[in-house]
């Protein structure tokens, strides 16, 4: 678990700093606007779809049954991975045709806003991207039942440098209007996924897989995989679907120089409680809380995933008890430090990377009072990627799902109150809440599936962490203070960061060493001898 961790995490660090340097290149060309909420919102229907499917329901309901398949026999495994691969491809490609055709039905005779005419017009040209991600998802997941990560965790760096490339090509190289370079960078996207997939070809042959298609769809298998599958694309996306419910709501309550600043319920008046621009704020403060959350949270989980399912496979519900349990001590582990370090030092971190051309100073302080009350759901979202896999191991997606269903219902509720008092903050500070609120539903559920509690010891490993992170926070502090006479400028911005951030680490790690923090093996590993000694204690 621990080296397919690091593994993950190594290469999803260098995805999300490219990602990070997409999102400054967009910062710098297109803004916080109109144009760029449009984009955004086109986005997020492929981008959803990778969610879904790369980080979720696909591989998560595929991964446990294919290993079944692969101790029965090499035969029965590839018949179930060459059906799986099929049927996604043909099935998505069929809702993708059929949505682009009912896009241009739309735009054609419906849509008479200039802006949603763009908006669609951008959906349209991307929707082919949805079939080749998901079809990406599930040659990963055949990869990393294969103890293979690299080439599953490359994928979105190959997505960043298309579309980085297109940006700077289109931008500085052709110096084109902004809305004539959108579209070329989405076209930069459906040509990423043409390379997403290839990278994922010599992996799966040198791991004695090899792709065909196949329809066996009446196996037991096949119908096990589509019967978890269902419930998965709500359960283990439950922070996705509300920072998706987030966007929307921020998109309708926006306010506009071509919507106005008021608009009509009920026969009542009402002013928008947000303006143009909100989406690229919840956009921009989403891409910095899920750098520690893709680098960490989900590659923790996707390392876990499989050898929960292993003990699940063999029956071994002791083990798989202890497993969970250090994926949560784990998760703990990282979100704390993570939450303190976004708290510590939001504002220069968002004027450190976004502040330029057309992204002001105003809209980093919008985007920094988002970024404020996501970080704080942070320890929720890494918790939720590893329960709901637990529950996926022993093949119930039933409980997940139920779960995820009660969180996205009460985000809704709280995002349509808390927008009139606390703006678009107040949808960040939703998705944080509800994000609690499925996992404990979650840890209650679990104790009841399992009989046995899964924190015991947590709170000992609980009170060592928050003390390492006090003398974490307590450090980069006084550095801030220090350098508090320095200008509120980008480029001092990013002195500070350098200065905290490193320190910050430093100290946080030799707490933990301290204070013995078994956990502390995820990130600098350790001997074979010194993990299996810290997962013994773990179990008594």
């Amino acid at each position: 678990m621990i080296k397919g961790f690091r593994q993950i995490a190594s290469l999803t660090v260098v995805s999300r700093i490219f990602g990070l340097i997409r999102d400054m290149t967009f910062a710098r060309f297109l803004g916080a606007g109109g144009l760029m909420d449009a984009w955004i919102i086109a986005f997020q229907i492929p981008n959803l779809s990778r969610r879904l499917f790369g980080e979720g329901a696909a591989s998560a309901s595929f991964i446990p049954i294919y290993r079944e398949q692969l101790e029965k026999g090499p035969k029965q495994a590839a018949i179930l991975a060459n059906t799986m691969v099929t049927v996604i491809f043909v099935l998505l490609s069929a809702l993708a045709l059929s949505a682009l055709a009912g896009l241009w039905i739309y735009n054609s005779f419906f849509a008479g806003n200039p802006e949603t005419k763009m908006m669609l017009s951008l959906v349209s040209l991307m929707l082919p991207y949805m079939v080749m991600i998901c079809t990406v998802a599930i040659l990963a997941g055949i990869l990393n039942v294969h103890k293979h990560f690299a080439a599953p965790a490359a994928a979105p760096i190959v997505l960043n440098i298309f579309i980085i490339s297109a940006l700077m090509l289109t931008g500085w190289a052709f110096k084109m209007p902004a809305k004539q370079q959108v579209f070329l960078i989405a076209a930069a996207v459906l040509l990423a996924g043409v390379v997403q997939i290839a990278i994922q070809i010599s992996p799966l042959r040198a791991s004695g897989v090899t792709i065909r298609p196949a329809w066996d769809i009446h196996s037991k298998a096949f119908r096990k995989v589509i019967f978890l599958m269902a419930p998965m694309i709500i359960g283990l996306t439950a922070t996705q679907l509300n920072t998706l419910a987030d966007t929307w709501i921020a998109k309708v309550f926006s306010g506009s120089a071509i919507k106005g600043d008021f608009f009509t319920l009920l026969g009542t008046h009402l002013r928008y409680p947000l303006w143009d621009g909100a989406v690229s704020h919840l956009y921009y403060s989403q891409r910095l809380y899920q750098f520690p959350l893709g680098v960490l949270g989900i590659s923790l989980a996707t390392a876990i995933f499989p050898v929960m399912s292993a003990n699940a496979a063999q029956r071994d519900f002791t083990t798989l008890v202890r497993t969970i349990s250090r994926g949560i001590k784990g998760a703990a582990f990282v979100s704390i430090p993570a939450i303190a370090g976004l708290i510590l030092v939001a504002r220069p971190l968002v004027s450190a990377v976004f502040e330029q051309g057309e992204f002001t100073a105003a809209d980093s302080q919008a985007t920094t009072q988002v970024l404020l009350f996501y970080a704080v759901g942070l320890c929720g979202y890494f918790s939720q990627q590893i329960l709901t896999r637990a529950f996926y191991s022993v093949q119930d997606s039933k409980t997940p799902m139920r779960s995820a269903v009660i969180a996205v219902l009460v985000n809704i509720i709280l995002n349509l109150t808390l927008i009139w008092f606390m703006g678009t903050a107040g949808l960040a500070l939703s998705t944080a809440i509800c994000s609690y609120l499925q996992v404990v539903i979650l840890l209650v559920s679990l104790r009841k599936r399992i009989g046995r509690s899964i924190l015991d010891g947590f709170l000992v490993t609980l009170a060592k962490i928050v003390a390492a992170t006090a003398f974490m926070y307590l450090a980069g502090a006084g550095i801030v203070s220090l350098m508090g006479g320095l200008a509120d400028s980008r480029w001092f911005n990013i002195l500070r960061i350098a200065a905290v951030v490193p320190v910050s680490a430093a100290v946080y790690l030799l707490a933990a060493k301290f204070l013995h923090i078994g956990e502390l093996a995820l990130l600098t590993g350790g001997s074979r001898t010194s993990q299996a000694e810290h997962i013994k204690k773990t179990s008594v």
